[in-house]
């Protein structure tokens, strides 16, 4: 879908790359966007001789997006948390199991979380909100958002980009990249299934 868009729309692509990356790092209530598979299709993308998508846009774009979105979800954790937890409308979006994962994934990793969670479907979006509520020391929580954002777009995007460039990926891309978003979505799907399973 993601060439089909390119086709039609050329470098505002750009654009919408940056929101769904802003979007699934930014706001706590889309903690399931495929950030992982989109990162390396755009990468895989950009090897390809006959797509329009640059690295030298990507890289720093995406990593920009990346930062701030981390950077909204703190202030919105340290800002309105509560609020969000008692609201009945977030609440469907935001299970409290998913935020008792964060909190114990942030609990073990002290500030080394905000940069491992980059990494971790789920535990990425839920990870800067609960440093905001936890009142993380700000100048620490940026050090390590900066570098696990940049890191984690370097490591997505140019995997990507490499892996494009072999030749059997090249003559078979969309049965291959259907693959793989279908592969990271499994981690997601395991979680959803697991969280309704008590309730049934």
């Amino acid at each position: 879908m993601l060439p089909q868009l390119i086709a039609a729309y050329g470098n505002w692509i750009y654009a919408g790359l940056f929101l769904l990356i802003f979007v699934e790092t930014g706001l706590v209530v889309f903690p399931f966007l495929p950030g992982d598979s989109i990162l390396f299709l755009c990468g895989s993308l950009a090897a390809l001789a006959n797509h329009s998508l640059q690295l030298t846009i990507l890289l720093p774009l995406l990593a920009v997006a990346a930062v701030l979105g981390d950077l909204v979800n703190f202030e919105i954790g340290k800002r309105f948390g509560t609020h969000v937890l008692n609201s009945k409308r977030l609440s469907r979006f935001i299970k409290p199991e998913y935020l008792q994962e964060s909190q114990a994934f942030f609990d073990r990793h002290g500030s080394l979380a905000i940069f491992l969670g980059r990494f971790v479907p789920i535990i990425r979006t839920l990870v800067p909100f609960t440093a905001g509520m936890s009142a993380m020391h700000y100048p620490t929580f940026a050090r390590y958002n900066i570098i696990g954002g940049i890191t984690w777009i370097l490591v997505a995007v140019l995997a990507g980009f490499f892996f494009g460039n072999i030749g059997f990926v090249q003559q078979h891309f969309e049965l291959i990249m259907l693959a793989i978003v279908f592969i990271s979505l499994i981690p997601v799907g395991i979680t959803f299934l697991k969280r309704r399973s008590p309730a049934e």
